[in-house]
C-alpha cells in the first residue's frame, strides 16, 4: 500500500519530486531567455516549500499586503505586488515590504506614487485582446476594472514598467496574440520601459506547452524594448503536483449511486464547482466507462456540493482511498470552513518516498475565523 493509503484524510499532499521537475522547467525557461519568472501566491501559498522553489525561481507576486508578507518572510527574492486598489492604511507597510509595486489606474498611481521612493513602479494596461471563453476569468473581458486601456493611457507616466495578465491555462500561441495586441496598442510606451510584466495564465509545465515559440518571444520582445522581463505564473509553477486525499464514508442510492465522501468541492477545491470542471481522479474513468459509476458527494448539507460523475473497475466501499490529483493549486489558498468542514491536513510526500505532515488544522481554526 502506497503512503498515501495510510494517512488521515482528507489532506492535501504536495508531490516534491513532480514540484522539482516543474521548476526545473521555469528555471531552464530563466537561464535561456534571462526572463525572470515569480511564483504568483494567489494560487499555490505551501510556504513550507517556499525555500526550495526560491533555488530555481527570482521572488513572488502578492494580491495584496498579506500575500506579499508571505513571500518577504518565507521567499528569498524580490516582492512584486499588484492590487486592483490599495487601502491608505496599509500602503506604508506595503512600500516596506515590495520591490516592485504596479498600480491598476492612473488615479492610484499619482495618488500612492509620491510615497514610493526607492521601489520600482509600474501600471497595469488592459490590451483588449481576450483569448479565452471563460468570461469569469477574462481580464479582458468588456467592462473589465483590470488594467488601463490605450485609450486612457495618453502619455507615458513616472514609473519604470507595465504589466499585463490576460492569460488562465493557456499555450504560447495566446501569448503571441497578446503580445501583438500589446506592441499595437502600447507601442511608444514600451521603449521607455525598464521591465514589462507579462503576467500569468502561462501553462509553462504542461506537457504539450510551446517552450520555443515561449522563449522565442521573450527573447524578441526582451531584444526590441531592451528591458528586463518578468512572468509571473501560478499553476504552472504547481501543475500535476499535489493530491487531495479523501475516504469514501458512505454509499447512498438515488437513481445512481452516489459516494459520501470525507473532503467536499464546496469547502476544499471551490474551483470544482466555480469553473466548473471534474478533476482528475487517479484509476477512474469518466461516467460509463468503466464496470460501476458513481457520482462522487461531499457530507456538506449543500444539495449541489458534488464532485462530479466518475467509473471505477470495482464497487466503492466504505473506507476505499480515493486520490484526486491536480489539487496543489488554488486549493489551499481558497478553502473555507462552511458548514463547519474540517479543514484537510497539508503535508509533503518527499522525493525519498517519506511523508512529512506539516499542518493538522482543527475545531480553533474554524472557531477563530469567527466571533
Amino acid at each position: 500500500m502506497s503512503v498515501l493509503g495510510t494517512i488521515s484524510t482528507p489532506a492535501y499532499v504536495l508531490d516534491e519530486a513532480a514540484l522539482l521537475r516543474n521548476l526545473k522547467i521555469l528555471s531552464g525557461v530563466q537561464q535561456r531567455t534571462g526572463a525572470k519568472i515569480l511564483l504568483a501566491q494567489k494560487a499555490f501559498s505551501l510556504f513550507a516549500v517556499y525555500p526550495l522553489i526560491a533555488e530555481y525561481l527570482a521572488g513572488t507576486t502578492a494580491s495584496g499586503l498579506y500575500e506579499a508578507k508571505l513571500g518577504r518572510e518565507h521567499f528569498p527574492g524580490e516582492v512584486h505586488i499588484y492590487s486592483p486598489a490599495y487601502k491608505e492604511s496599509e500602503f506604508p507597510e506595503i512600500v516596506d515590504i515590495a520591490d516592485h509595486i504596479v498600480f491598476n489606474s492612473l488615479r492610484q498611481l499619482r495618488k500612492f506614487r509620491p510615497l514610493c521612493q526607492g521601489k520600482s513602479t509600474g501600471l497595469r494596461i488592459n490590451p483588449e485582446c481576450s483569448t479565452q471563453e471563460t468570461t469569469i476569468y477574462d481580464p479582458c473581458a468588456p467592462g473589465s476594472r483590470l488594467g488601463v486601456r490605450a485609450c486612457d493611457l495618453t502619455a507615458f507616466p513616472e514609473l519604470d514598467g507595465l504589466h499585463f495578465h490576460t492569460l488562465c491555462e493557456q499555450n504560447a500561441d495566446a501569448l503571441a496574440e497578446t503580445l501583438a495586441a500589446v506592441e499595437t496598442k502600447f507601442g511608444d510606451h514600451l521603449y521607455r520601459c525598464k521591465w514589462v510584466n507579462f503576467g500569468g495564465g502561462h501553462h509553462i509545465t504542461r506537457p504539450d506547452y510551446d517552450l520555443k515559440l515561449l522563449e522565442r518571444l521573450i527573447l524578441d520582445f526582451s531584444q526590441k524594448y531592451d528591458v528586463q522581463v518578468y512572468l509571473e505564473p501560478g499553476e504552472a509553477v504547481v501543475l500535476n503536483a499535489g493530491y487531495l486525499v479523501t475516504e469514501v464514508m458512505e454509499i447512498v442510492h438515488n437513481g445512481i449511486d452516489i459516494a459520501i465522501l470525507d473532503t467536499s468541492a464546496a469547502c476544499h477545491m471551490p474551483d470544482v464547482l466555480e469553473m466548473p470542471y471534474c478533476p482528475p481522479l487517479r484509476g477512474s474513468g469518466q461516467a460509463g466507462e468503466k464496470a460501476f459509476t458513481y457520482r462522487l458527494s461531499s457530507r456538506t448539507c449543500l444539495a449541489g456540493d458534488v464532485i462530479g460523475d466518475y467509473s471505477f473497475d470495482e464497487r466503492l466501499t466504505e473506507g476505499d482511498r480515493l486520490v484526486f490529483e491536480d489539487m496543489a493549486l488554488y486549493t489551499m489558498v481558497k478553502n473555507n470552513t462552511f458548514n463547519g468542514m474540517p479543514l484537510p491536513d497539508i503535508g509533503i510526500l518527499h522525493t525519498d518516498g517519506s511523508y512529512e505532515l506539516v499542518k493538522r488544522f482543527g475545531y480553533a481554526d474554524f472557531k477563530g475565523r469567527l466571533s
